[in-house]
Parts: structure tokens; C-alpha cells; sequence
């Protein structure tokens, strides 16, 4: 059994109190188990879509930030991009958007590079991967501080710690495989031939000329030219990748599980879910969100799927019951944390 503090908050909770309560509750789990601080520990965010107004904003996370420079401990935000389009594609934009929504006390590292190619294999050997794409920076450190809105999600039914492993550190070819399964392909008719792709591709799987293709004996499906192509001739849509990206004949969630548990693998993390703006979709959405559910509280465990089920059961005790329950007991199945959990709340 894991334990997961909480503290409660509420509409009229200030951004100064939220700041004051991560602060106490970091402290208080520090404390209580015994955690041992690395000399540097990345803050892994998500830096919300532009348009998007209800994800978790940089301000609430400067007492997190402060607590750790009082350690003499360095700090900086880590993400990865995205695998659509959007302002979070590549790291250029990636890097833009994090300025315009304000994470500016910190350096930013986009793990996976400049299109998302830069990854590392973790051996997992589970069920639907035997490694798995992991954003190659994020192997650098031993010890993150997971912060995390949890919200719903089309796909996953909620999204939390495990999403934010899962999803967050996965590369672009890591995002590419728990979507869709499949590699990236290009479409002839609509190819340019800029040869944008080309030096993009580290397995040099790809060729443009009177005949353009992807060698798929090489390809990794790293999803580098996707993300690079301005034709949109490289890409990851069909009728039969589109029925597998909204879940037909494609366990989405134990994917999610799998990835989630190899980016934890071996690391000494702590995690901060935010049950605050809680919205139906995902902070990836550009639009404004209506609010399901008023702002419950703040909480923080070493365990990804303890703190998650917190927040779940949390969140049906107030009225809205988030689906992807089944994520849980694929969790259990695979050794990956505990669904029992001691909720201890911090008053």
C-alpha cells in the first residue's frame, strides 16, 4: 500500500496558497519517507496548447521551484512534443509556447530534439512492447518531480501521472506506437520533394527522387518526417489507423500503462496531481474547457497509480466518475505501482 497526502482546496485558494501548499506537501513526503534529493531534479510539465485556458499555469508551480533552490537544488522544466500539429510540434514552437504561457524561471529541455527523433530504447518486456521510445534526455536524470492535471481524456478516460509518464516522456515514434501501431507513410502525390525529410531521418530510411519512399526494413518509426514535412505527404492517417487511434482494435491504455512504466523504471520520483480546473479533455486541446467539477485539492505520492487512483476515486465521490478504470487493473497486472493506497490528509 502507497501513501498519497493530500490537501484540500478550493475555488477561492489563491495562487500564494497553492504555492504554500505544494511547498508544505513536498516537505511532508520528503519527510515522512525518507526521500533522499538528487543534486539536480527536472520539473516534468506540460506547458498547455495555445488556446487552451484551464491548464495548470506556471505560477502554481514557483513553490515547488523555491523549495528546491532553498536545497541549493538545480531545477528546470523537461518536456517532449507533440505528435500532431500545433505549437508544441517540434521544439522551436515547443520552446515558443512555454515563453508565451510563461514557464520562464526555469531552462527548458524538449527531451526527444529538434522534431522529436531523439530517443533511447528501455527494455520493459511486457505485453505490447518489449522497449519502449523514451525522449533520450530524460535518461540524464534519476529523480523528476512529476507534476501532473488531472482531468479527463478522450482516449485514456482520465488523464494523471501515469498519462503524463506515459504520453510526456514518450518520443514522437514512442507517441507514434501506443496511437496507432504503425509506421509513418508517405503519400507520392502530394510529396514536393524539398528533402526536408531526408537529413531528418537518422536511419536513412527514406528517399525522395523520381520514386519516393520509406524503407521500412529501416524505418523506426521515429515520426521525425511526419512532424517535419510542410505537405503534409508524410502521414500517420488512414480509415483502418484512424479506427485504431480512437481505441478499435488497439488497448490503448495498457499501452499508456507500458510506456508509463518504462519511463519510471529506475527512477526515485515524486508526484503532484493537481484535481484543480477539472475539465473533460486534455490540456493538448486548443480551446476553452467547460469545468466539470469545482477545484478539490492537491496531492503527492512516490506512487504514479497510487496517486492517480486517489484522484479518481476522488473525483467520483464528487460527482464525476472518469473512465479508464480498466487502466488500473492493467497497472496491477503488470507490477506497475499500487492501487492501494493510504490517503493521508494534510491538514
Amino acid at each position: 500500500m502507497s501513501n498519497v497526502y493530500f490537501k484540500k482546496v478550493s475555488q477561492n485558494t489563491s495562487v500564494k496558497e497553492v504555492n504554500a501548499i505544494t511547498k508544505e506537501l513536498l516537505d511532508r513526503i520528503i519527510k515522512e519517507e525518507n526521500i533522499k534529493l538528487g543534486k539536480k531534479i527536472p520539473l516534468k510539465v506540460h506547458f498547455g496548447e495555445i488556446g487552451n485556458e484551464t491548464y495548470i499555469k506556471a505560477e502554481n508551480f514557483d513553490g515547488i521551484i523555491d523549495y528546491l533552490a532553498e536545497k541549493n537544488i538545480e531545477s528546470c522544466f523537461m518536456e517532449t512534443s507533440v505528435l500532431y500539429g500545433g505549437q508544441r510540434k517540434n521544439r522551436e514552437l515547443h520552446l515558443k509556447t512555454a515563453k508565451e504561457h510563461n514557464f520562464t524561471r526555469l531552462p527548458v529541455i524538449i527531451a526527444d530534439g529538434e522534431q522529436g527523433e531523439n530517443f533511447a530504447e528501455v527494455e520493459i518486456n511486457k505485453t505490447h512492447f518489449k522497449t519502449c521510445k523514451i525522449g533520450k534526455d530524460f535518461l540524464d536524470y534519476d529523480q523528476y518531480i512529476v507534476l501532473s492535471h488531472f482531468k479527463g481524456h478522450m482516449l485514456s478516460g482520465f488523464g494523471g501521472a501515469i498519462k503524463q509518464l506515459g504520453m510526456g516522456y514518450a518520443s514522437k515514434g514512442g507517441k507514434l506506437a501506443m496511437h496507432v501501431g504503425m509506421k509513418p507513410k508517405l503519400v507520392e502525390r502530394k510529396c514536393k520533394k524539398c528533402h526536408l525529410c531526408e537529413p531528418r531521418c537518422n536511419e536513412n530510411a527514406i528517399t525522395i527522387g523520381e520514386h519516393s519512399f520509406i524503407d521500412y526494413d529501416k524505418c523506426v518509426g521515429c515520426g521525425a518526417c511526419f512532424a517535419v514535412c510542410p505537405n503534409k505527404a508524410v502521414t500517420i492517417y488512414s480509415f483502418r489507423r484512424i479506427l485504431k487511434m480512437i481505441g478499435i482494435g488497439n488497448p490503448f491504455q495498457q499501452k499508456l500503462v507500458e510506456y508509463a512504466y518504462a519511463a519510471q523504471k529506475d527512477k526515485k520520483n515524486i508526484y503532484i496531481n493537481f484535481l484543480m480546473s477539472i475539465t473533460g479533455g486534455c490540456d493538448c486541446e486548443s480551446k476553452k474547457m467547460k469545468l466539470l467539477l469545482k477545484d478539490i485539492g492537491i496531492f503527492v505520492s512516490t506512487d504514479p497509480v497510487a496517486i492517480d487512483k486517489a484522484c479518481h476515486d476522488m473525483a467520483k465521490r464528487h460527482g464525476k466518475d472518469f473512465k479508464g478504470a480498466p487502466t488500473f487493473k492493467y497497472a496491477n497486472k503488470i507490477g506497475f505501482g499500487s492501487t492501494q493506497y493510504s490517503l493521508i490528509e494534510v491538514q
